[in-house]
């Protein structure tokens, strides 16, 4: 039997075929209850104010040899992704999307710009999530989560109200390392 391999590599034929078998065959899933020792790391949530960039590349490679190779010492990994909503850096490229129109967020109201908030960060969210698979993250993807998720908003507001009753948040007035705009 006789094998054609082509003279050049082409990255769209190969690369969709092995994501899809590494997802079908569910080899980056992690299973809490195999009795092997546990390993996680949460991807430090890229933002999502556009595309990644050679840093996300940098960073999520380095992870990724460090979950693959503790696969390869036997041990249970889970390599948790997901997308940060940036607040405030979101909303400054969400602006910046409107001027391109001479549209400025007080002209539309906070609900239609709340709204377009939500419409960036899907069409965004999704794109990132779709890179990292494409330079081959070894994620457990269906555990995909969003920063701004409700269970885990509820969580955080559960641990703010608790900090905040032992009396280690407070309001004050201080200089902050953000835009005043």
């Amino acid at each position: 039997m006789t094998m054609d391999i082509s003279s050049k590599y082409n990255p769209k034929e190969i690369e969709g075929k092995i994501l899809s078998q590494w997802l079908l065959s569910g080899a980056f899933n992690s299973d809490s209850a195999s009795g092997r020792r546990p390993f996680s790391i949460v991807i430090p949530p890229p933002n999502i104010t556009g595309i990644l960039h050679m840093g996300h590349a940098l960073n999520n490679t380095l992870q990724d040899v460090l979950v693959r190779y503790k696969r390869m010492q036997g041990y249970e990994v889970l390599w948790m992704p997901g997308t940060d909503h940036a607040g405030i850096a979101t909303q400054n490229v969400v602006e910046k999307d409107l001027a391109k129109s001479n549209i400025r967020k007080e002209d539309i109201g906070r609900e239609e710009f709340t709204a377009r908030l939500w419409v960036w960060t899907e069409k965004y969210g999704s794109t990132i999530l779709e890179q990292l698979k494409k330079l081959g993250a070894s994620c457990d993807w269906r555990r995909t989560r969003f920063t701004l998720d409700s269970e885990y908003s509820e969580a955080i507001k559960e641990v703010f109200v608790q900090l905040y009753g032992k009396g280690l948040i407070y309001r004050g007035n201080y200089i902050i390392n953000w835009c005043p705009r």
